[in-house]
């Protein structure tokens, strides 16, 4: 009642208003969805064993997953955008509710993958409509929005040592049918969600209109605008490659090189993730007060002194200069999102499918591109190589002003 009374009294002023409740549901149901994404590689060791997989196999699951859930996400960002669809994201956790079911109970590795890909179709609806719903309560604080958003998904990514040394050790397979429950959670604040965005769209029809439609659209992207995108992906890249090689390597690197446990390993890795996620929730009011090309550039720079000093440091060193460099470095995730949204503002959809999930996509294959890497020169040498790769981020530099941008949207 007091919801829906209230929205046509700010109709006229949702622009300036930032709506924290939702923010902050939606916000939560990211880490919901990205904690049920966080299960299928955190149970590889024991599908490894239960069932005795190749690590081809495995390879082949993480591949499902990340190609469904990447490469989706543009594709139904770029739809929605034309036609907004607010119940796709009740919808949308419904499938992965239904994959993650699937994968606590599957006896086959057929019906292993057939989950992981409910699982990542859900995940390629949630996330662009999720940016999209961000975007609409953001108010004029579109960075904090982001950032509230995407630290949810990012707290959820680092869940995945604690999923797996409480739930899926203890239980094993049958432990993963245990987030249906979160699921179902994150279902019921998605409906909420989603009567929400219908009212504002039915409510501020014309004010949703112009955010999600811009007839210069019609003509294309300035050759500006699509160098400007480019530059911006290039660094997501760059970042996400880098954050691959971390999460995927260096648990291994610190094992030989520090003669750690396992689980020791996984204390830093945790450390780093956690760190990221709370560099990712700073990133975004940091970037409402200095802008957003400063914290893009800042973000990447500041990062290289410490990781190229990561491999030639004792443990302790190297565990504190990682959650520096988690830190710092992720203080541009929610802010690249809201710089491409802006770039082009009547795709807000499909913005946030290109930054979060290609570019994501991308990442995994350049994760692979690492391993091979490894494989090639070793693995301290990859690691070492590695730190450099954040010297990327001086084509930041390249990027047009954020008056420039807001000058461009005013043509």
């Amino acid at each position: 009642m007091s919801q829906q009374a209230t929205l046509p009294g700010r109709a006229s002023n949702a622009s300036e208003s930032t709506m924290y409740k939702i923010l902050f549901i939606i916000g939560l149901c990211h880490l919901l969805n990205d904690a049920i994404q966080a299960v299928i590689p955190a149970m590889f060791p024991i599908l490894e064993k239960s069932m005795n997989l190749t690590y081809t196999q495995l390879g082949i699951i993480a591949f499902s997953l990340n190609m469904v859930s990447s490469v989706m996400q543009p594709v139904i960002g770029f739809y929605t955008d034309k036609k907004p669809m607010p119940f796709a994201l009740p919808i949308g956790l419904t499938f992965t509710l239904v994959g993650i079911l699937g994968l606590g109970f599957a006896p086959s590795f057929g019906l292993i993958v057939l989950s992981v890909l409910f699982i990542g179709l859900g995940s390629a609806v949630f996330h662009p409509e999720g940016s999209r719903v961000a975007y609409m309560a953001a108010g004029n604080r579109r960075g904090l929005a982001q950032s509230i958003y995407q630290v949810g998904g990012n707290t959820g990514q680092a869940l995945a040592p604690v999923i797996t040394a409480l739930i899926l050790v203890p239980l094993g397979q049958i432990g993963a049918s245990w987030f249906t429950i979160v699921a179902a959670i994150a279902v019921i604040l998605l409906v909420y969600i989603a009567n929400w965005y219908k009212q504002m769209l039915v409510v501020s029809q014309i004010r949703i209109k112009k955010k999600l439609s811009n007839p210069g659209m019609k003509q294309g992207l300035t050759k500006q605008v699509k160098n400007t995108l480019a530059l911006i992906l290039l660094l997501i890249f760059a970042r996400t490659w880098y954050t691959s090689g971390i999460t995927n390597f260096y648990t291994f690197y610190a094992i030989k090189e520090y003669a750690l446990t396992i689980k020791q390993s996984q204390l830093f890795l945790f450390a780093f993730l956690v760190s990221g996620a709370v560099g990712t929730f700073f990133g975004g009011p940091l970037s409402d007060r200095f802008g957003k090309k400063t914290i893009i550039s800042f973000s990447m720079l500041a990062t290289v002194p410490f990781s190229i000093i990561i491999p030639h440091v004792p443990p302790t060193m190297a565990f504190i200069f990682l959650i520096i460099t988690g830190f710092i470095l992720m203080t541009s995730f929610s802010v690249t999102v809201v710089y491409a949204q802006e770039l082009v503002p009547g795709k807000i959809g499909t913005m946030s499918g290109l930054t979060v999930g290609l570019a994501f996509g991308m990442g995994a294959i350049g994760s692979v591109g690492l391993g091979y890497i490894a494989d090639w020169i070793g693995l301290q040498s990859m690691i070492r190589w590695l730190g450099g790769l954040p010297l990327l981020g001086l084509i930041a530099f390249l990027l047009p002003s954020d008056k420039k941008v807001w000058e461009w949207n005013k043509q």
